[in-house]
């Protein structure tokens, strides 16, 4: 159950990420990026004192599936996730990065997160409650939570120096990365939503929000491509990190729904009453075997096929 990602224990234990988050490990080589995503799960912004085993691979192989799925809809970074082709020193820990990692393009990412909603739930929910509002998005009167949208909406959000995302409004976002590139962005979250539900939806599950990030290419010499003919995606794509997955056949409106991200672990934090500060707890044995299983199936339904 690797909390720390396998490259560290093998051929590259002298090197350190370039840069750690709370699940993937990033490594540079040159306009290439290594991404190994590990087994450590965070929850209410801390990496949890236990991992789930195997997440690192569904969050891989069906971000790999999404790549491909979307490809027609917006370019993406991935590369290969083909340890056998990766550069020479992760080359020679293939088989323990092989099904968790992926060699992409360095980009240069934009500092928003694109987050699409076709369902109300989470921080949405609290701001309608609030507001009547979602991100300066006026919603119709009446909703419960976990209500379907009457149409998916495009809700912004930016990372503060804790890392907890922050909900932003459309002109906060154009003032971050300039009107042309958000307008193309939006467009992007909202095709890239609508397919990736629709797909999700014939699997029995329903994709209620879900983020997604994107990146400038960098330019070339004799390159004069506008800006935001530059922009690809990035990072994961409709994970259950990323993503709010609910049973179809489970749904029904009005309080929180059953789901197949790791909300099962928040639940089991807030009944244990932590307080959301360190120490971290860890896991007990059955919470990381449900959460694991959860994240199995929601990776066979989606794409139809076993976790390699």
């Amino acid at each position: 159950m690797p909390l720390a990602s396998p490259i560290l224990q093998t051929t590259l234990a002298e090197r350190r990420p370039n840069r750690q988050g709370k699940v993937r490990d990033i490594y540079e080589f040159g306009d290439r990026l290594l991404i190994v995503a590990s087994d450590r799960i965070s929850a209410f912004d801390y990496v949890l004192g236990s991992g789930i085993p195997d997440k690192g691979k569904v969050l891989t192989q069906l971000s790999t599936f999404w790549f491909e799925h979307t490809s027609s809809i917006v370019a993406n970074h991935l590369l290969s996730t083909d340890a056998a082709s990766f550069p020479g020193e992760a080359r020679r820990a293939a088989e323990m990065l092989s099904g968790r990692s992926m060699l992409v393009r360095r980009t240069e990412p934009l500092p928003i997160e694109c987050v699409a909603r076709g369902y109300l739930s989470g921080s949405g929910w609290k701001d309608y409650v609030a507001t009547g509002q979602v991100c300066g998005v006026m919603l119709p009167a009446g909703l419960r939570e976990s209500d379907r949208l009457p149409q998916p909406i495009f809700t912004p959000a930016t990372k503060a120096e804790s890392g907890h995302d922050i909900n932003i409004t459309e002109k906060q976002a154009a003032d971050l990365v300039g009107r042309r590139v958000l307008d193309r962005v939006r467009d992007f979250t909202l095709r890239l939503y609508a397919s990736g539900a629709a797909h999700a939806e014939s699997a029995g599950i329903i994709v209620a929000d879900t983020k997604f990030e994107f990146g400038l290419l960098p330019l070339d010499e004799d390159d004069s491509r506008p800006v935001e003919e530059r922009i690809i995606l990035i990072d994961e794509v409709l994970t259950p990190d990323s993503s709010r997955f609910w049973p179809r056949d489970g749904y029904a409106p009005g309080g929180p729904q059953p789901s197949f991200d790791k909300q099962f672990v928040r639940d089991y934090l807030e009944r244990i009453k932590w307080n959301k500060q360190p120490p971290v707890p860890s896991l007990p044995d059955d919470v990381v075997e449900k959460t694991r299983a959860k994240y199995i199936e929601a990776f066979r339904r989606l794409t139809g096929r076993e976790l390699a």
